[in-house]
């Protein structure tokens, strides 16, 4: 967001493109996850009836807590004929109403949440007043002081399930994830043309998560021009963002703060930073005053952009080491070479989008902190984080600890971290705690 207050009417306020894809940072097989046990097919209504969805009884007990979802298992019938996108009600057992929601028979989702209040209008409107909401608070927050690249709309933490923007510069990138939001894409886009005045809004519909909702990727210019190049100005840092080709959005937005830390803890030290993408943490390392700086990724033209925002930034490339490489093939031959470092960063991609892939991403998990752990001098910090949703604070700490206790060494919990305020958490909502981190020093 600038820093001009956004206009409002009624409230102020990780597909190949071109050949060009390092959006997937290790090359490793993820297993399909099972279907949920509770996904029986609803029974099928009238189809003249007013579209609604039924619940069965007890079901709508989350629903009142206002979590956003409506799982298929929970779907007792489906009256009328809704189409994929549509806004239908939700109603109990008895009938009675409990929400507005787009459905979706395609998702293991069926239906996510609107609104819960029975006479609003799921309209234009309706869009202009949560996107003017979600703008007006990251203002009235101040959360775009230190930088011109923020989180805009965080999907169903700010209401608009399946829906993330995020600005770089004067350029949006929209995100659509849900069937809903592609319904209302349109109209989305005109009113965050009205609202923020971006040169461009560029949509990177193109997740995996699309796939499962049955719905097509989409990558392109949705208003406006891309400008030829976009620099993402981050606490004094300056990072070259690619949008169209790069991870998610085209940069890691939610670890702004969390690399700012990274830096404040660098000086004096060696540093192997691990799965560093375009180097957000190597930058400020540097800056920060680390001795050296070793970076790997398994994309060579992630770790070329790299190159390029350490010249971007005016810093001593002499301290810089890149190695194109396999993350957790290039950990073994580090401990091989008993190679030691005094602060690592294990910041790897989403292991486990959902509980189902859980056991098979904690394996991952503790295979790369255990060797992490092996390479740290007495005294040493490891920067450790997961993305996914499928593994909560709790279990990343128990894998953690577990890979510290297989190493043989103490560690002690000096930070947890998660994503930064632009990125908010609904209380409703835990899911949306995605990312999560831990700082920990090796006990001498």
């Amino acid at each position: 967001m600038t820093n001009t207050k956004p206009k409002t009417h009624s409230t102020p306020h990780r597909s190949s493109q071109g050949g060009r894809d390092f959006r997937k940072r290790t090359q490793r097989p993820q297993a399909q996850p099972s279907a949920p046990r509770d996904s029986a097919k609803a029974e099928v209504g009238s189809a003249s009836a007013q579209p609604a969805i039924f619940l069965h009884e007890g079901r709508e007990k989350s629903l009142l807590r206002h979590h956003p979802w409506v799982f298929s298992g929970a779907v007792a019938r489906i009256d009328g004929a809704p189409n994929n996108g549509d806004t239908i009600a939700i109603k109990d057992a008895h009938g009675n109403f409990v929400a507005w929601a787009a459905f979706n028979a395609a998702s293991q989702i069926t239906a996510r949440i609107w609104s819960w209040q029975a006479s609003e209008a799921i309209d234009a409107d309706f869009f202009q007043r949560r996107i003017s909401a979600a703008l007006t608070s990251r203002f009235k927050l101040g959360l775009n002081r230190d930088s011109n690249g923020m989180r805009l709309i965080h999907a169903e933490s700010d209401g608009l399930p399946g829906l993330v923007v995020d600005q770089y510069m004067d350029v949006l990138v929209m995100q659509i994830s849900s069937a809903g939001v592609e319904r209302w894409r349109d109209t989305i886009a005109d009113v965050l043309q009205t609202l923020c005045y971006p040169a461009c809004i560029y949509e990177r519909s193109d997740s995996d998560s699309r796939t499962l909702e049955g719905l097509e990727v989409r990558n392109g210019v949705l208003r406006g021009a891309l400008p030829p190049a976009i620099v993402v100005n981050e606490h004094g840092l300056r990072f070259a963002v690619d949008v169209a080709a790069g991870q998610k959005t085209g940069f890691y937005l939610d670890q702004r703060d969390n690399r700012e830390l990274t830096g404040k803890m660098a000086e004096g030290k060696s540093v192997l930073n691990c799965f560093c993408y375009t180097g957000g943490f190597s930058l400020y390392a540097l800056r920060g005053g680390a001795t050296s700086v070793l970076s790997i990724d398994a994309s060579q033209e992630a770790l070329e952009l790299a190159q390029n925002n350490i010249v971007l930034n005016n810093l001593d490339a002499s301290r810089a080491e890149w190695q194109c490489d396999d993350v957790f093939l290039a950990l073994r031959k580090l401990r091989d070479q008993n190679r030691k470092f005094d602060l690592i960063i294990l910041d790897p991609p989403k292991f486990a989008p959902t509980a189902a892939f859980a056991e098979k991403a904690a394996r991952g998990y503790k295979d790369i902190n255990l060797l992490g752990f092996k390479l740290l001098n007495p005294g040493g910090l490891l920067f450790t984080y997961s993305c996914s949703g499928g593994i909560n604070d709790e279990l990343f700490q128990k894998i953690i600890a577990g890979a510290a206790l297989d190493a043989g060494v103490n560690a002690q919990i000096v930070h947890k971290l998660h994503a930064t305020p632009d990125h908010p958490v609904l209380l409703s909502f835990p899911e949306g705690a995605y990312l999560k981190g831990l700082v920990l020093k090796l006990c001498e």
